[in-house]
């Protein structure tokens, strides 16, 4: 078994495991136990309570942080050559086509996110074992599959993250970095919250957002009161 560092004693010390924690308190303690020495990422953890089975209870979607999640995003853009110029014009990294699907078959995934226009869609089948694993494959429910390919590259840039709850029935996502204030941390998590509780499925009984949590990377958890958002 690790042992407990002096530092993280400290640190666990000033998290009461008990407690249920304001949105904004819970912000600013989760900076203040941050003990990594990078910019690292504050994350949620929102445990639903839905069966992830089925699939009108499969939660994804997407939502746009008003203050971004701090890591600039590689976008690559498969379009056909008329596309390209308004896909390089909102500041995609990689524009093309068949050259990269070569690329992709043969390994390489250097990127964050991949938009697609729709009219080539048909030719990423042979990618597809590649990109799904690694949540990379374009989809019209997370606006990565468009003809407006400019308009999704900026709302990438722009902090537009993509969720989906996992077989745990839990969504994991990122909403900020340490160094981001603890009301820029609050206001991308209530947006992020907004957007999930949005999605609340018809078929869902009891309680639909069963616990949330915030952590930075290595950091303990501090669980919130989900009525104070």
């Amino acid at each position: 078994m690790a042992k407990i560092t002096k530092k993280r004693k400290a640190v666990n010390q000033k998290v009461d495991g008990s407690k249920l924690y304001d949105l904004s308190e819970a912000m600013s303690l989760v900076k203040e136990v941050n003990t990594c020495k990078f910019d690292a990422s504050v994350d949620l953890h929102i445990r639903l309570g839905v069966d992830p089975r089925k699939a009108d209870q499969a939660i994804r979607g997407t939502s746009v942080l008003p203050h971004g999640t701090g890591k600039s995003k590689r976008v690559l853009v498969l379009c056909t050559p008329d596309k390209e110029q308004e896909a390089k014009d909102a500041g995609a990294d990689y524009v093309g086509l068949d050259d990269y699907i070569q690329k992709i078959s043969q390994g390489w995934t250097d990127i964050d996110v991949i938009v697609a226009a729709p009219n080539v869609m048909a030719k990423l089948g042979k990618i597809g074992r590649i990109l799904g694993p690694r949540g990379l494959m374009p989809n019209p429910k997370s606006g990565t599959v468009t003809p407006n390919v400019g308009a999704a590259v900026s709302e990438v840039k722009g902090g537009k993250i993509a969720f989906r709850v996992d077989k745990y029935g839990i969504i994991h996502s990122a909403v900020g970095r340490v160094s981001f204030t603890p009301e820029k941390l609050a206001e991308n998590a209530r947006e992020l919250l907004s957007t999930i509780s949005k999605l609340k499925p018809s078929s869902a009984k009891g309680t639909y957002m069963k616990s949330v949590s915030v952590a930075s990377t290595m950091s303990p958890g501090i669980f919130i009161d989900t009525k104070s958002i």
